[in-house]
């Protein structure tokens, strides 16, 4: 399938809350990694087992809160300008992970905030 969906992501105001919550409901294994492109410096992985993983993360400012899955992209930089050309929003611009790759989040004509991704 072109363009799967392939990371989830919570974006927070308060991941040790939630880090708690989801790992005592799901048990979920959680494994904190730096990442210098978050806001407190800090990234953790969501390893579900089987099926797409995903993360927890501070909310990043002008970011939406809440739940949010990131399709693969083959140009993260065309991608996000072609979203923008088809009227929707750029909340947050092409951004490096160091080592993994680059996200960018995208609101659609109706409201619904999308991340995009492209990995190393």
């Amino acid at each position: 399938m072109a363009n799967a969906f392939v990371h989830v992501e919570l974006n927070t105001p308060d991941p040790a809350k939630a880090k708690t919550f989801y790992s005592k409901l799901f048990q979920w294994k959680l494994a904190d990694v730096p990442n210098t492109a978050v806001p407190d410096g800090s990234y953790t992985m969501i390893e579900v087992g089987a099926g797409t993983g995903g993360g927890i993360m501070k909310q990043v400012a002008g970011g939406p809160a809440g739940w949010l899955p990131y399709v693969e992209v083959d140009d993260i930089h065309a991608a996000t300008q072609r979203a923008e050309s088809l009227g929707g929003k750029v909340m947050k611009d092409v951004t490096e992970v160091s080592g993994m790759g680059w996200f960018s989040f995208i609101q659609d004509p109706t409201g619904a905030v999308l991340g995009l991704w492209k990995s190393k």
